[in-house]
């Protein structure tokens, strides 16, 4: 931006001139009560002592303080209330603002000093404006004046004792010469106030005094009447201040601008409305405009400003005035006018002729106007719109620059370019460096192309997801790359101008100035900034890569420069990038560069170095000829530093010299067979090098394999017929440990190619070991005098014009290729022969749950190694619900993974057995197992007798890095599992006949205490049934009590005949039982919530399966668990206990007891015997009757004794048990009808306990209960003679 004056481009802000700061000379030896002299101008600071005024150490503080506020910047987005401030002197005067004195005349009439119409101002007579004219409302003309002053204070005396009352006379005279120093002080104000006033400034007084005059009740008055007597405003206009400390200084300083903001905007304002009345004036006055008459050529020309010069002249005053106040909306539309007039006046070489003063300085506030414009529209965040009104700026003004001969073709018009571009470069750099941040100019996805629909959108609507990258702005580091682009053709337009002067063309205008300047110098100092920028901004890939190509630039001006050295030291560090990535059209100019800049340095080895990658470059025969004649030349003429050491060019990255492509017949082969292989040498069409000194190319083979040499030898008459295709055959590749006192014979071949000539070299190779076999690298020696070049090649790269398909050459006569359908054909894999074993795995299906199901693992070695076996098994998870499943290989134990189960070396011919075991329970269903047989191939000698389970050494041992000798086989097997048992349970539950406790009996809260009166006892039938497609031999069966608070097993059947039922054999279909009585005690909480009580134990069977040879399996165990028993649900019972039979006209007793086992209701219950003249009985007892109150939990017994007089089953009297606790009597109400459940009650169930059964039967002891109803009938007896 120095190109133009900083002050049309700073960031104008209000001006405050800040008088009464001077630093004295000396250190002030005066009493404080001196005031500062009127006339006192601005100093230099003195040299640093030790100052002990305090108002002197005020100053300077207040000086630092002020001056800190603000720093005059071109990029200052923040809108704060902070002033220019300006150190001045308090006599300092402001510049006139006509030439004539206000009490002239013609003062009415005059102009200002800088107006086009004064005939002294610098503008006479057209000039737009001057960048005076801002320096003079920047650094002469203030909108504040803020002066400080010092108050005067009369010298304390102090009195010699307290108790001694004030002097009147010495009081008297103390106020008479405050008064007269205040009015001195109020006279200079004035007189200051006088000149501000002419101008519209607002002045501001400071007053410097002390901590005790702040104090003194007589201050109030003295700075009333300062205020009136000089005529100071009301409103900020007097302040007083005393030496404080920085941090107050700082504050007094913002809140002092803060004061002062709105009378310098009152300023700026009036200003502006000044300038638009005049422009207002101005164009009404000129609304009709008649072209000037023609002056002839003798006279002086004196045209005055055009009517659209003042337009641009009033609107850029308007729009630093609106700057001044910091409204940039308000600037920025001044600033767009003022432009738009500027662009109307040059387009007509009338109004600004070419090359003309007035031309160059429209120009320069053209350029400096656009930078305004960039500027405000940055400050808004509108980065489309700053660069497109920049880029429209330097379109316009190219346009313009043809029409005035200063085209493409002038380097008057690069020179403008480049400094737009740095312009705009500087105006971001500082801006980022501040607040100013880039848009990523990202474009949205494509996925934003198709609608909600699915349905794609129009090709326009596609192509507006793209961004022109001129119209996107970008960090500087763009805008420095351009302005060094257009710099480079500015120095190439001065250099063609040179030549052209040279040979007798005139000099273009403005060469003499463009002599002087150091255009390398420019560009180096533009691409550094650009490269600078790029580093910091380099987030990704692509601009990484445009890093590199600006470096490469800076290194194209070092060479233009002739600073090879350092160009050289670029183009290392940008090459192997380039190389790397494979940007060839970049690498080319490149190469070509380095090599001048190694000529120029006479750095044989560079050169050559650089010259052998260039042919491999070649774009064409001729060039691949002219570089090959080049190096020759090298060669011969000059000699290495190092001439016993060969020069190695490394070509790895870079584009070969030879196609080379590597073919093996197979893609893998077993130990000791060969592989047979062609490796092709070819050049392309494009590439030439017949004469390119090959002396011989060395074939390197992957480790233990002595090299390939070719030497290179003439052909002979009789081969130069066919050189298309040229055949070598090689035989087999020797290894190292073979043959090692004889010397390698090297094989002689033509090592010439002329464009697309093609050498195969044929062959074999094989290995003891297993492992990848290939070609490792390919390297072409060159030989010259003294000189050994040699350059390694990868075994399959080509150039870009090459076809790189892996073919086979089956025949020369005439020439055939086989073109092979392999991906990889370079590479050829070794592997070990596979292991013969014979895996046979035995096992009886199905599975049964519960058994340890054995599968036989048998491996018989049919190989003539021997093998190191060892298995694993993985058992895979099942899908079947509530099925657990583990597997038992030796003494391993898992429900997934067994892993490493040793088998031993099995020598030729061997089997080996193992067993492994499969247990199945929960339910049954498919297993699947996943075998793994891996054998390793051992020494015979490394096994011992007694010694199956030492490590075993491989057969690969003797080489350490070799693969073992290893193969791996895979079996799945699906078992499928069935159950072996079934099992059925029936539970059959019978009330208790033993009395129920006393509501009073402590007994029952013992915790040993047990009571079924209520639960009864549950008689358990179970039924055990051989559901296995085999037979099963069981041999026992037991019953584990797992007695429980709720029920605990009293008996069982299996306890006393265990013996004599087993062992014993069941086929499918057989079924043994086993009954079991169980007592329920529960609580009564349970019995109302109607849980169910957990079955007490479980049963064991054990078993064994019946083979089909008629042994016996191995031992199983199944277990079954108890039902979940049910808990009665009675309420009100009557419990009938009577004999099973009875001797004739013998007494019998029978026995009714009725329970109530409701929670919380009482019952009243009738009993009534209903004797039938039929019955064979006669009857001693309660006839009818009633019984007392049940309470809850409680019950009553009755007793009848029965004399038989009939023999045989005869019926037991009918007993009627009534609860009459709802009943109600007849008497209760009349024409009320009743039933006779109302009349006689509740009847209660009289339940003989002699067939008290209620039976369920439930499968298994998770599966539901199916009750089976009982059926009540008539209770009988047998009466016996």
């Amino acid at each position: 931006m120095n190109s133009y004056p900083a002050e049309l481009l700073v960031q104008l802000a209000p001006v405050m001139f800040v008088a009464g700061l001077d630093l004295p000379s000396a250190p002030s030896t005066s009493p404080p009560s001196t005031p500062q002299s009127p006339g006192q101008t601005q100093s230099p600071p003195p040299a640093p002592t030790k100052i002990q005024d305090p108002f002197a150490s005020l100053i300077v503080r207040l000086r630092d303080a002020l001056q800190s506020q603000h720093k005059v910047a071109i990029w200052a987005p923040e809108r704060t209330r902070a002033f220019q401030m300006i150190l001045v002197g308090k006599d300092v005067r402001f510049p006139p603002r006509k030439l004539v004195p206000p009490e002239d005349l013609a003062y009415a009439s005059a102009h200002s000093p800088l107006s086009p119409l004064t005939p002294s101002s610098p503008l006479y007579p057209d000039g737009l404006i001057a960048p005076i004219w801002i320096r003079k409302h920047t650094q002469l003309l203030p909108s504040v004046f803020v002066l400080f002053l010092r108050l005067f204070e009369a010298p304390a005396i102090h009195a010699r004792s307290p108790l001694d009352p004030p002097d009147p006379e010495h009081e008297r005279d103390k106020t008479e010469e405050e008064r007269r120093r205040d009015t001195d002080l109020s006279a200079e104000v004035a007189a200051r106030k006088k000149t501000t006033n002419e101008r519209g400034i607002k002045l501001t007084v400071v007053l410097l005094a002390t901590r005790r005059m702040l104090d003194d009740p007589s201050l109030d008055s003295r700075l009333t009447f300062i205020r009136r007597q000089s005529g100071l405003d009301s409103r900020a206009a007097l302040f007083v201040l005393s030496p404080v400390s920085t941090s107050e200084l700082n504050d007094f300083a913002r809140s002092l601008q803060d004061a002062l903001y709105e009378p310098a905007l009152e300023y700026y304002t009036s200003h502006s409305k000044r300038v638009r009345r005049k422009r207002n004036r101005h164009s009404q006055s000129v609304s009709s405009y008649n072209p000037p008459a023609l002056v002839s050529m003798g006279v002086a020309n004196t045209r005055p400003l055009r009517p659209e010069g003042w337009t641009v002249r009033y609107e850029y005053k308007m729009a630093c005035f609106a700057e001044f106040r910091g409204e940039d909306e308000v600037a920025l539309k001044h600033y767009q006018d003022a432009y738009a007039t500027l662009m109307i006046m040059f387009g007509s070489t009338a109004i600004l002729p070419p090359r003309t003063k007035r031309w160059a300085e429209a120009k320069v506030l053209a350029d400096a106007i656009n930078v305004k414009i960039t500027k405000l529209y940055l400050y808004n965040s509108e980065h489309s719109l700053a660069l497109s009104h920049h880029n429209s700026h330097m379109r316009r003004f190219a346009d313009f620059s043809r029409g005035w001969g200063i085209g493409e073709e002038t380097f008057e018009y690069w020179s403008w370019m480049a400094r737009q571009h740095r312009v705009l470069a500087e105006l971001l750099e500082q801006g980022s460096n501040s607040s100013l941040t880039f848009p990523t100019n990202s474009p949205p996805s494509l996925t934003a192309g198709v609608t909600s629909a699915g349905t794609p959108v129009e090709l326009d609507a596609v192509r507006a997801f793209g961004l022109n990258p001129s119209h996107a702005l970008q960090h500087p580091g763009h805008y420095y790359y351009m302005a060094a682009r257009c710099t480079e053709a500015r120095r190439e337009r001065f250099l063609a101008n040179e030549e052209g002067i040279s040979q007798g063309t005139s000099a273009a205008p403005g060469y003499a100035n463009e002599k002087k300047v150091d255009h390398l110098s420019l560009i180096l100092e533009l691409y550094t900034k650009s490269y600078e920028v790029f580093k910091k901004h380099s987030s990704t890939t692509s601009q990484g890569r445009l890093t590199l190509w600006i470096a490469y630039r800076i290194a194209h001006t070092y060479y233009e420069s002739e600073k090879f050295d350092v160009a050289v030291r670029f183009f290392e560090r940008i090459a192997k990038t380039y190389r790397r990535e494979k940007w060839k059209h970049m690498l080319r100019p490149l190469l070509s560069t380095w090599y001048a800049c190694a000529q120029k340095l006479s750095d044989v080895e560079l050169m050559a170095t650089l010259l052998v990658e260039m042919i491999g470059y070649a774009q064409d025969v001729d060039e691949s000829r002219t570089l090959q004649e080049d190096l020759l030349a090298v060669l011969k003429s000059s000699v290495p530093v190092s001439p016993g050491k060969p020069l190695i060019v490394d070509l790895k990255e870079s584009d070969p010299l030879l196609d080379t492509m590597l073919v093996f017949w197979v893609p893998e082969v077993r130990v000791g067979e060969e592989a047979g292989f062609q490796l092709s040498l070819s050049t392309p069409t494009n590439i030439d090098l017949s004469t390119l000194p090959i002396d011989s190319v060395t074939i390197t083979f992957s480790d233990g394999y002595y090299p390939v040499v070719l030497r290179h030898s003439p052909p002979t008459d009789g081969q130069v017929a066919d050189r298309a295709v040229r055949l070598v055959k090689i035989g087999k590749v020797v290894p190292e440990d073979e043959d090692e006192d004889e010397e390698l014979e090297e094989i002689c071949a033509d090592l010439r190619w002329r464009p697309g000539e093609r050498l195969v070299v044929s062959g074999s190779i094989s290995s003891e070991a297993p492992g990848l076999l290939t070609v490792v690298s390919i390297t072409v020696v060159l030989a010259q005098n003294s000189w050994t070049i040699e350059m390694p090649h990868e075994p399959c790269v080509s150039h870009e014009i090459s076809t790189f398909v892996p073919r086979w050459l089956t025949s020369l006569q005439p020439i055939r290729f086989l073109q092979l359908g392999r991906d990889d054909c370079s590479s050829v894999v070794v592997r070990h022969r596979p292991h013969e074993l014979a895996v046979s795995l035995s096992h009886q299906a199905p599975a049964l749950l519960d058994e340890e199901y054995p599968i036989i693992i048998d491996i018989t070695n049919v190989d003539e190694r021997h093998l190191d076996v060892v298995v694993d098994v993985l058992l895979q998870p099942t899908e079947v619900d509530q099925a657990a499943q583990y597997i038992a290989f030796d003494d391993q134990r898992s429900s997934g993974l067994i892993k490493g189960i040793r088998f031993g070396i099995i020598a030729p011919g061997v089997s080996a057995t193992k067993t492994l075991y499969l247990v199945g329970t929960g339910a049954p269903g498919d297993r699947t197992l996943d075998i793994s047989i891996q054998s390793t191939s051992v020494q015979p000698e490394s096994t011992s007798e007694g010694e199956d389970h030492a490590e075993p050494s491989s057969s690969s041992s003797l080489s350490e890095h070799a693969p073992i000798d290893s193969c791996e086989k895979l079996q799945t097997i699906v078992i499928p599992t069935s159950g072996a048992l079934t099992v059925t349970y029936d539970v059959a539950y019978r009330r208790s006949k033993d009395a129920m406790p006393a509501l009073a009996d402590l007994s029952t809260v013992e915790d040993d205490f047990w009571d079924d009166s209520y639960g009864g006892v549950a008689v358990v039938t179970t039924r055990i049934e051989c559901s296995a497609p085999c037979g099963l031999v069981v041999e026992s069966l037991k019953l584990h009590r797992q007695d429980n608070p709720l029920a605990k097993v009293l008996d069982c059947s299996s306890d006393e005949n265990s013996d004599n039922m087993f062992p014993d054999e069941y086929l499918p279909g057989d079924e043994f039982c086993n009954v079991s009585r169980i007592s329920l005690s529960p609580r009564e909480e349970q019995v109302w919530g109607e849980e169910k009580i957990t079955g007490p134990g479980n049963y064991e069977v054990v078993w064994r399966r019946m083979l089909p040879d008629g042994g016996r399996g191995r031992e199983s165990t199944t277990r079954f668990t108890l039902p979940i028993l049910m808990i009665p649900q009675d309420e009100l019972i009557a419990l009938l206990d009577a004999p099973s039979f009875a001797r004739l006209h013998v007494p019998t007793t029978i026995h009714l007891t009725v329970r109530n086992r409701h929670s919380s209701r009482s019952a009243n219950i009738t009993v009534a015997l209903d004797l039938d003249p039929s019955d064979a009985f006669v009857v001693a007892g309660l006839r009818n009757g009633r019984l007392p109150i049940l309470l809850p939990g409680s019950e009553e017994k009755l007793s009848w004794n029965l004399i038989p007089i009939e023999c045989g089953h005869v019926k037991i009297p009918r007993i009627k048990v009534m609860n009459v606790r709802r009943a109600t009597l007849p008497s209760q109400g009349v024409g009320v009808p009743s039933t006779e459940d109302d009349v006689e009650g509740e009847a209660v169930k009289v339940v003989d306990v002699r067939a008290d059964r209620n039976t369920a039967r439930v499968q298994s002891a998770d599966d539901g209960t199916v009750a089976i109803p009982q059926q009540y009938g008539s209770s009988t007896l047998l009466v016996l003679p």
